[in-house]
């Protein structure tokens, strides 16, 4: 199989048109969405799903600068808009691998990918929008809801008067939450997710695999299933901590990828996350540190 796939697939919610790509969107592909109004058009993600045949419209809107989100971004010659907490990673692809806060040995690598798999060449045209920024397109209101952690201008948009909520990468699979680059936070991801559940919709729409969930009851269903995967990230690392350990041998331990997943941004994530969870498990009262740089369960 060809691990750069092209094309989409199309279902519709109301006027909103799901672009699913390969594998039901999963990385490295992605979800895109077409919505219409009767003055205008919009994209949200031009995935790799997009690189082969892009639907026309008048602007684009991204959730966040993440390569999967913007690899068919070169075939828009239109408005760029995105969150001001990621524009720069969007402006400039030497920005948006600083956000991966990678090992410097494999930073060239990395931006090749980008570059040849990815097609991302940076969008210095792209202007900012905040929360509850809305895109009028003519009886229809596209309405950006910032949900940050992920990173720190990742953002939903809700579709109205159709009712379709499009969560990101909130993307409800059994991988979890993702808080690992440099601008990620645990804490505002945790409130993003309390504020995706009192958001009520008829559709959410996430950007990988798991596709539209219809109902709000279902939805925060399956929110809870997903934000308790951090939990059982707590609960790993707690049991670990039965001695002292440094964050160094926790990332060794891993408490987000499986031991025989490779790169160049596991060891950095792993870290990152061990010391966000050590923070909160910290302040908590449930960790010490019982010496420079050894914690341990208290």
């Amino acid at each position: 199989m060809d691990p750069r796939p092209t094309g989409y697939t199309t279902e519709e919610y109301g006027a909103v048109s799901v672009l699913v790509g390969a594998r039901n969107g999963a990385y490295p592909g992605a979800n895109s969405l077409l919505v219409r109004g009767t003055d205008a058009a919009l994209v949200v993600d031009p995935s790799l799903s997009l690189v082969g045949g892009a639907p026309p419209a008048d602007l684009v809107l991204v959730s966040h600068a993440h390569e999967d989100h913007i690899a068919g971004l070169g075939r828009y010659d239109v408005p760029v808009h995105v969150h001001h907490g990621d524009l720069d990673a969007l402006r400039s692809r030497a920005a948006l691998i600083a956000a991966l806060g990678l090992p410097p040995d494999t930073v060239e690598a990395v931006d090749a990918q980008m570059r040849d798999e990815f097609h991302v060449t940076g969008r210095p045209d792209a202007q900012a929008f905040g929360d509850g920024t809305v895109f009028d397109l003519g009886g229809r209101t596209v309405t950006v809801v910032h949900l940050p952690g992920h990173t720190a201008g990742h953002s939903g948009f809700l579709v109205e008067p159709d009712g379709f909520l499009f969560v990101a990468d909130i993307d409800l699979t059994s991988f979890g939450p993702y808080y690992g680059d440099v601008g990620s936070s645990l804490v505002d991801f945790e409130a993003s997710m309390r504020r995706c559940a009192e958001i009520d919709a008829r559709w959410y729409g996430t950007a990988h695999q798991k596709g539209v969930i219809e109902g709000a009851a279902e939805f925060r269903r399956r929110l809870d299933a997903y934000a308790g995967v951090v939990d059982k990230r707590d609960a790993e690392l707690l049991a670990f901590l039965c001695e002292p350990r440094t964050p160094d041998e926790i990332a060794d331990h891993r408490l987000v990828y499986r031991p025989h997943v490779e790169g160049p941004n596991i060891r950095p994530v792993e870290l990152r996350t061990a010391r966000r969870h050590l923070d909160r498990l910290m302040a908590q009262g449930r960790v010490e540190e019982v010496a420079a740089g050894r914690f341990r369960a208290a």
